[in-house]
């Protein structure tokens, strides 16, 4: 989706059903469509649906390893890699081609609901946190919708987002879950329209009933449910008065440093060729040897993204799997006349985006996955939810300057 406002601000936002964007796959597609097209690094946007039925998409012998917990066959790299290199000149190709052809357009936001989301961190009596339903948890059940219309008033693009895990099928076959099929009855409705689907802040919630807990009704009939549903919401978004978007058009992306925490030795420890691939293992003592040394691990760079659509919307895009609490604080902060979207998994889904609350939570989104799956030395530390809110805050404060 190309939206330009004829002034010299422009962005182009691309979604993908797929479980993420690489920070290699992201430089690949700045770099060349800055190359071929002249498209700036802060006017390109990659979101990911993030489900967990598609291809693979990092090319990564370890990365494979440390995912599927067991040695990957050669066959499985070079099917990786032929998709990599694929997926990096389709994803240029549909850049430049939006960017060929544009055309007058309205531009409406709304926004409505859809309820089938449920926070995943259910506190246990022992005092940890399991992933399964929490009624009680944080959500963020708004679904909030960008209508785009030609000269002749018919839909031509539908961007909308949730803030839920595409997980409904569990990698049971290949599918962009249900918000897969909600982009295809929104196609069916509004025909020659694209509907394009951006995750919000769902590193924390899922979609319920999922997988196998209906009686009588499969994986896949329960995503078709959450599909129409959400679909359902965009209908009554573009039912509920939407409001014109106007420009300026402004776009910022920068990045908010995040410290770690390491490891403590006696956790690394635990990491052992019976539980861990060799890859995770050697990490282990890599990290135990730079702590006898007192040293530190560098901080990690989180890309942060905000769009300004004049007084009407503002559009702040993070990278990682943020839990919900991002999207509820940036929310609150930013409320004004212009409306506030917040998405998550956009231009490096590199892990879990703990908030302050996650991270001394602990737990699955608070650190192990972080780093008993990926490549992470520990967890962020406490102040990595205020130095990505914070740099949020700083871009903005750039474009109204």
């Amino acid at each position: 989706l190309l939206l330009d406002d004829g002034a010299g601000g422009r962005v182009v936002i691309v979604t993908m059903d797929l479980i993420g964007v690489t920070a290699d796959l992201r430089a690949h597609v700045e770099t060349e469509a800055g190359r071929r097209f002249g498209l700036k690094p802060h006017e390109l946007l990659l979101n990911a649906s993030h489900t967990h039925s598609g291809p693979q998409v990092a090319p990564d012998r370890m990365l494979l390893e440390r995912i599927f917990r067991r040695a990957a066959k050669p066959e499985d790299v070079a099917a990786v890699n032929a998709y990599q290199t694929r997926l990096r000149e389709d994803l240029v190709g549909v850049v430049g081609e939006c960017l060929r052809a544009p055309s007058p357009a309205r531009v409406d936001f709304s926004t409505a609901r859809a309820g089938f989301a449920m926070n995943r961190r259910r506190p246990e009596p022992n005092g940890t946190f399991s992933n399964n339903p929490y009624p009680a948890g944080p959500v963020d059940h708004d679904v909030p919708v960008l209508k785009v219309s030609g000269a002749d008033g018919k839909v031509r693009a539908l961007l909308f987002g949730y803030a839920c895990h595409n997980t409904t099928l569990g990698g049971s076959k290949v599918s962009g879950d249900y918000a897969g099929h909600a982009q295809r009855e929104l196609e069916s409705t509004y025909a020659g329209a694209t509907a394009l689907f951006l995750m919000g802040c769902a590193g924390d919630q899922n979609p319920y009933p999922r997988g196998a807990t209906v009686p009588g009704k499969t994986p896949e009939d329960l995503a078709q449910q959450h599909g129409r549903a959400l679909a359902h919401a965009v209908h009554a978004a573009l039912a509920a008065r939407p409001r014109a978007v106007n420009g300026p058009l402004r776009a910022a992306l920068g990045q908010a440093k995040l410290g770690y925490e390491p490891l403590p030795a006696k956790e690394l420890a635990t990491y052992t060729p019976e539980q861990q691939t060799p890859e995770v293992v050697e990490r282990a003592k890599t990290l135990t040897a730079m702590l006898a040394r007192g040293e530190r691990p560098p901080p990690f760079a989180c890309p942060v993204q905000v769009v300004r659509f004049g007084g009407d919307l503002t559009l702040v895009a993070l990278g990682g799997e943020a839990v919900v609490d991002y999207a509820l604080r940036l929310k609150r902060e930013l409320a004004g006349k212009a409306a506030v979207w917040v998405a998550g998994y956009t231009n490096d889904v590199f892990g879990y985006l703990a908030s302050r609350r996650v991270l001394e939570e602990g737990g699955y989104e608070g650190i192990s996955a972080n780093t008993r799956i990926l490549n992470h030395p520990g967890r962020f530390s406490y102040d990595a939810e205020d130095a990505v809110v914070a740099k949020a805050h700083e871009l903005l404060r750039g474009l109204d300057r």
